[in-house]
């Protein structure tokens, strides 16, 4: 069963090669992905590296996390799996539009529903 590995705190100009060539040292390297920003397509300085051996993948850790790669520390760990949030509402929310609004004071019997 093959380890997906968190790289960061990466060089913008590091590769998705750089990043086998380093990781090959170690053991067999099934993937790696760099993220990149989607408007300007620049590196946003971390990826993810799977392994194909989860002890290979544990010395790479044990090995790499602290060290210099293209002069920054690099930062290796247990990728972690994220949590569904549910989905996502769009335009700010249910509290957003709509009647109402801020700031004013209202008197007796203005609320909201009060015509």
């Amino acid at each position: 069963m093959s380890k997906k590995l968190y790289v960061g705190n990466l060089s913008f100009t590091a590769t998705e090669e750089d990043l086998r060539e380093l990781f090959a040292k170690y053991g067999e390297v099934a993937s790696v992905s760099l993220l990149k920003d989607k408007f300007s397509g620049r590196s946003r300085g971390f990826g993810f590296v799977e392994m194909t051996n989860p002890e290979e993948a544990d010395k790479a850790i044990a090995e790499l996390n602290g060290q210099d790669f293209q002069g920054r520390a690099i930062r290796v760990d247990e990728a972690r799996q994220t949590e569904s949030r549910g989905p996502r509402m769009g335009g700010g929310g249910p509290s957003r539009g709509g009647r109402g609004g801020g700031g004013g004071r209202r008197g007796p019997g203005r609320g909201p529903r009060d015509f």
